[in-house]
């Protein structure tokens, strides 16, 4: 069937529009972050310098509701955003589907475009309390970036797929593989922030600005648990992936592993998750040196991406690139 040019317009447009609103929130709450860290700053001051704290006990008080800070209310405002752009995330997807007739996963735009949006539905779904929103800083700077490379390096337009890719394996293998790398995404940032929290503890002196960053995030063990949670979901579906892979890799090649790049690439990346869950169960691996796997199974899952894709030539070279 031709490609639909006006759907794929449509979804381009969602696409930008998206990296657009995603930039307004990330502004929004960087504002809302910064005004948190000044607020702790003067609190801290005050109560240093003696200054008189209220009793709320005392009789014939009368307590007046205090109006919403202003970095609060560009943090709410910045978070309801926030679902607006995962919306024209998900649409941006979705068009692209119909326009193409097919699954959007044919090419890297369209994978990258799958896995940034899993992750930051992610987001949305680990990040909803209050206590965690500031997270969004430091999800929404590598989504941002993998983005603006999905449009522009990466970018092919709407046309048919190869012949190879003709198959119902590929929404079923693809889509779990870049479902998995979003999780993978959420998880690393969440185990980077624990390394950076881990080493600026609450006690860290206001001269720091480190330190002050820092304080603005959950603590440790938080943020420890959050990749631990989220790398149990996604090591499943990576599983699943690889074992749905091979079974397409038989149909398709009359072998199911041949130690293709981007087959070894991935059993690495397999590993060092399997490692990483080890690790975290395991007795005197469970901080630093955990976390550290988990950095490195995401750091395997990027060379997996753009080296494997574009720099090393394989029976998957399939990016989509000219």
């Amino acid at each position: 069937m031709p490609i639909d040019e006006t759907l794929a317009r449509y979804s381009d447009f969602a696409f930008k529009t998206a990296i657009v609103v995603y930039a307004l929130v990330l502004v929004l709450l960087i504002v809302q972050y910064a005004a948190a860290q000044t607020k702790k700053v003067v609190e801290r001051e005050l109560v240093g310098a003696g200054g008189p704290t209220p009793d709320p006990a005392l009789p014939g008080r009368v307590d007046t509701p205090l109006p919403t800070p202003l970095g609060e209310r560009y943090g709410n405002m910045g978070f309801s955003v926030l679902h607006v752009a995962v919306l024209l995330h998900i649409a941006a997807i979705v068009l692209r589907g119909f326009a193409t007739h097919r699954f959007p996963l044919g090419n890297m735009y369209e994978f990258v475009t799958m896995a940034t949006g899993a992750a930051m539905v992610m987001g949305l779904i680990f990040l909803r309390d209050r206590r965690y929103r500031s997270m969004f800083v430091f999800l929404l700077l590598p989504v941002l970036l993998l983005m603006f490379l999905a449009g522009t390096v990466l970018y092919a337009d709407a046309a048919p797929v190869v012949p190879a890719l003709k198959s119902y394996w590929l929404p079923v293998h693809v889509t779990i593989v870049s479902v998995g790398s979003g999780i993978f995404l959420f998880s690393g940032v969440c185990s980077l922030l624990f390394l950076y929290r881990l080493h600026q503890p609450d006690g860290a002196e206001s001269a720091n600005p480190l330190g002050r960053v820092a304080r603005r995030l959950p603590d440790a063990q938080t943020l420890d648990r959050l990749a631990y949670k989220t790398t149990i979901i996604g090591f499943p579906l990576f599983s699943a992936g690889i074992i749905l892979g091979a079974i397409w890799a038989e149909a398709a090649w009359g072998r199911p592993w041949g130690w293709d790049p981007k087959e070894t690439c991935s059993f690495i990346a397999w590993v060092l998750y399997a490692a990483y869950l080890h690790a975290r169960a395991t007795s005197g691996w469970r901080d630093t040196k955990a976390a550290w796997i988990n950095v490195a199974g995401f750091v395997a899952m990027l060379f997996n991406l753009f080296i494997i894709n574009i720099v090393v030539s394989g029976l998957h070279s399939y990016a989509g690139l000219n």
